[in-house]
């Protein structure tokens, strides 16, 4: 199954393994199966550390789980971890033979004392590029505790287990049989939500943190070239985010970052968190700001209030809290999402194959998707409010190639109905005719742009009637000593490359306000 060049690397990999352990495989005649068995076959042939039995009675077939040599771990994969799961399969593979994770002792410990019994079940699809780290996260977690159970199942291959679980959006995380998360999620995240003191514990450290020169507040491209430019300053320099990455997370395919031909967005967010830590940049994650309180005088401190309950100061604060997916705010779609309402359609979508769905939205986001879908269901309905589609031109002639798909413009979206569990369908208004049309479907995916993270802020800083924050050419915002960079502010082209570009800027305007106040 493997081609030379991941045969060379997985075996010079596997020769950190240090620790025997066997893998037991559950098979059963299916083609499914014997593939697995080849790839298992292979990597058990790498290292005399490794050995296979392919006697596993799980009821999941095909399925494989890794056992330490008298050893206590449960950790299983229900499926075959190609894709953007091999990466996890091989940590696997290094954390159970007994090579040391990355983890700080801190965290690792935490994991190590959990009390009680936690038994995870996350659903993955191979196209997924948020799954793996929810995935490695708890398998990680198994390693170090024999409390945890892990197994990450393939929803595209476990059809009937995702029908009866009614998993609609991947990854989704099961904790002792019930739903216990949905979207991507780490280690740290995933222990707020088991160890219920950790958010107290982690908001009373950070009150104790003295103040910054500049403190960033968010992580995404613009944060992080803002927290990068910063400490190159040689001042102290702190980024609170929600979580690192933001948005470009849940980008699939980025072709337009100059001097990079190609890369996914989970990539080029572990390239600039490395880049960030190569400095003495003060990283908090799992924070939401919640209230900015400007300085009282001018060279004074400005405070950052977190929904954790922890509270920074700094001399200047960068704004760059990004944006998130806009909604359509109609009847129906937030009891439905997750279940049949989704906004990645490169996650979600292997979880579709065969049925109906619908794309809200004709720019370029949505007419990819309809593309994408295209190749994985049995017919898309894509929506467009105006009466032309704004998808480059390209994209809507390949649209246009494709059997299975229908396009309806000038449609408002109304009502997203379903049977309760469900999506079954959608209503939307003819904008030239007023008539109300139903469409059976089983899944709608919504991209029609984004909205800034400025609620927070509506009491302080001056905002756009877009909501977006108010920027002058160097980047400051309506409050001295504050400044904004990226999708959150009022410059045009939502781009990656444009937020790293706004970000460095407001961290040396920021570092010329510290010099001449």
């Amino acid at each position: 199954m493997l081609d030379a060049n991941l045969t060379a690397q997985l075996k010079a990999y596997l020769e950190k393994v240090t620790q025997p352990f066997e893998i037991v495989a559950s098979l059963d005649g299916s083609a499914k199966s014997t593939e697995l068995q080849n790839l298992l076959e292979e990597i058990a042939g790498m290292s005399d550390k490794i050995t296979l039995r392919t006697d596993g009675d799980d009821a999941r077939k095909p399925s494989f789980s890794l056992n330490r040599i008298n050893g206590e771990i449960s950790l299983r994969f229900a499926g075959i971890p190609m894709g953007h799961e091999f990466t996890s399969l091989v940590l696997a593979l290094l954390q159970v033979g007994g090579h040391p994770s990355k983890l700080g002792q801190d965290v690792i410990e935490q994991i190590a004392n959990l009390e009680g019994e936690f038994n995870f079940e996350t659903y993955f699809s191979l196209s997924c590029q948020n799954c793996p780290d929810v995935v490695q996260a708890l398998n990680l977690m198994a390693v170090l505790n024999p409390n945890i159970r892990h197994v990450a199942i393939d929803g595209a291959l476990f059809q009937d287990e995702v029908e009866q679980r009614q998993v609609m959006s991947v990854p989704m995380i099961f904790l002792n049989g019930e739903m216990f998360g949905q979207g991507r999620m780490d280690v740290a995240e995933i222990l707020a939500k088991v160890d219920t003191g950790s958010v107290a514990r982690d908001a009373a450290k950070l009150n104790e943190k003295d103040a910054f020169d500049v403190l960033v507040i968010g992580g995404g491209p613009a944060g992080a070239a803002a927290a990068i430019y910063a400490a190159r300053k040689g001042i102290r320099t702190g980024v609170a985010a929600q979580r690192f990455g933001g948005q470009v997370l849940d980008t699939m395919s980025i072709e337009n970052f100059i001097s990079v031909t190609e890369t996914e967005g989970p990539k080029l967010v572990r390239a600039m968190e490395q880049h960030v830590h190569e400095y003495d940049i003060d990283v908090m994650n799992l924070q939401t700001a919640s209230r900015l309180v400007p300085a009282t005088e001018q060279g004074g401190l400005h405070t950052v209030e977190f929904e954790s309950g922890a509270s920074l100061k700094a001399k200047t604060v960068i704004l760059s809290t990004g944006a998130r997916w806009r909604e359509m705010n109609v009847p129906g779609e937030q009891e439905y999402r997750t279940r049949g309402v989704a906004y990645c359609p490169h996650c979600d979508g292997p979880l579709y194959k065969g049925k109906r769905v619908a794309v809200i939205g004709g720019g370029n986001s949505g007419v990819e998707a309809a593309i994408d879908l295209a190749g994985l269901v049995r017919h898309v309905t894509l929506l467009e409010f105006a009466d032309t589609l704004r998808a480059d031109e390209v994209l809507q002639k390949k649209l246009k190639s494709l059997p299975n798909v229908t396009v309806i413009k000038s449609a408002m979206t109304t009502e997203v109905i379903g049977d309760g569990s469900k999506v079954t369908g959608l209503i939307y208004k003819d904008r030239t005719t007023e008539e109300l049309h139903t469409v059976e479907l089983e899944g709608i995916f919504v991209q029609i742009g984004l909205l800034p993270n400025t609620e927070w802020l509506k009491d302080s800083v001056a905002l756009s009637k877009h909501g977006e924050i108010e920027i002058d050419a160097r980047c400051a915002t309506s409050i001295p000593g504050v400044f904004a960079a990226g999708d959150v502010t009022t410059v045009p082209y939502k781009q990656i490359i444009i937020a790293m570009g706004e970000g460095s800027k407001a961290s040396l305007s920021a570092f010329d306000h510290i010099i001449r106040s």
